[in-house]
């Protein structure tokens, strides 16, 4: 791994084994940063951050660099299950004095791409919910109006 700067000390094994395996795995490709950014929709200094362990990988970005490096489906897989053991062990970052412990944030979800994240569901107001309620209330009681007019009529 020619150009790389060294993996930061006390590393778990798992997180050092995964991105050493990233780093051939992107020097295979031929690619510099950039084209990979261009090439898996991550910008070049995110993957500066995954490829000197200082932020988790998101999963798809893996799937991207298999993608762009011609994996075959066993191969990428084998990637796959090195990022989960690698984000288990992955070491998180200090808390802020302002934030709880398990607080703590990477930049990016590690699990879960911008794209996929669900959007917020908009709180419902419970006075529109009453007022829903009470026309539906309304309309049955017209109803029943109605059929008793009909019915006696």
């Amino acid at each position: 791994m020619g150009g790389w700067q060294p993996l930061p000390q006390g590393l778990p094994p798992e997180v050092r084994h995964f991105v050493e395996h990233l780093r051939l795995l992107k020097d295979d490709t031929g690619l510099s940063l950039v084209a990979l950014g261009a090439r898996t929709a991550y910008s070049k200094s995110s993957w500066q951050r995954y490829l000197n362990a200082v932020q988790p990988p998101p999963r798809q970005a893996v799937v991207a660099l298999c993608r762009v490096a011609g994996l075959a489906d066993a191969d990428a897989e084998r990637h796959a299950v090195r990022w989960e053991l690698a984000v288990q062990a992955w070491p998180r970052p200090a808390t802020a004095p302002d934030r709880p412990p398990g607080t703590e944030e990477y930049e990016d979800d590690p699990t879960l791409p911008w794209w996929d994240r669900p959007e917020p569901e908009p709180a419902a107001h419970p006075h529109v919910r009453l007022l829903l309620l009470a026309i539906v209330l309304l309309l049955v009681l017209l109803l029943g109006a109605v059929a008793a007019v009909v019915v006696l009529g």
